[in-house]
């Protein structure tokens, strides 16, 4: 099944777009089971239980990530919101028959914005092997030019109003298990062969269309 950028609205744990074994050799069914089955699942539970009965109960999920940003001073809600969102967000960024090269527009803003697509992958995976401790490895679109960014534990550019394209989860529960502390070779694999670039196509098109 193609991997498709579907709407990040309730808070709820939906499994990914692919069986859990999907990925393999890739990613492997034992750290999706761990990684989708418990971390995730445990940020969507806690997170239910700290809206309960909130105002923040009858809002998106996007839109809890960005009230409990709160302006750079998170409140409780923050990291359970964004960990919840930014998860969702990169089991629709894989897919079984991922990686190789994008095409098209995508390509081509790509090209302009980093000056070839074997630069963005270099930055894109610098900016994943260089983010300290746990965190992320995001594409966006700002003011219609293509950058790349890190960020730390639960943060996304969401909260800055930027709209993030391709993220990469550098927590290490999101590679330990098949990677050990080899987070570059990780990250390289990512690129060849998991990411899921008519996702991130659709989620330009879709970006470019409301600029």
């Amino acid at each position: 099944m193609a991997t498709v950028p579907l709407p990040l609205t309730t808070v709820d744990l939906r499994p990914p777009p692919y069986a859990l074994d999907a990925l393999e050799p890739h990613m492997s069914k034992q750290t999706l089971e761990y990684h989708w089955g418990k971390h995730h699942r445990s940020y969507v539970d806690n997170l239910k239980k700290q809206i309960e009965g909130t105002e923040l109960a009858t809002k998106s999920l996007e839109e809890i990530v960005k009230v409990s940003y709160n302006n750079g001073q998170p409140t409780a809600a923050f990291n359970n919101a964004g960990q919840a969102w930014n998860h969702e967000f990169f089991w629709l960024s894989m897919s079984p028959d991922g990686g190789k090269a994008p095409e098209g527009e995508l390509l081509g803003l790509l090209k302009r914005d980093f000056g070839s697509y074997d630069q963005f992958v270099t930055q894109f995976k610098q900016a994943g092997a260089t983010q300290f401790g746990s965190g992320w490895a995001w594409l966006t679109i700002q003011d219609g030019k293509l950058t790349v960014q890190n960020s730390p534990n639960a943060i996304n550019p969401l909260v800055f109003g930027h709209t993030p394209l391709l993220v990469a989860d550098v927590w290490e529960h999101a590679y330990y298990l098949d990677y050990q502390n080899r987070r570059p070779d990780y990250l390289t694999t990512f690129m060849n062969e998991l990411v899921s670039w008519d996702a991130v196509a659709k989620r330009l098109q879709a970006a470019l269309s409301e600029s």
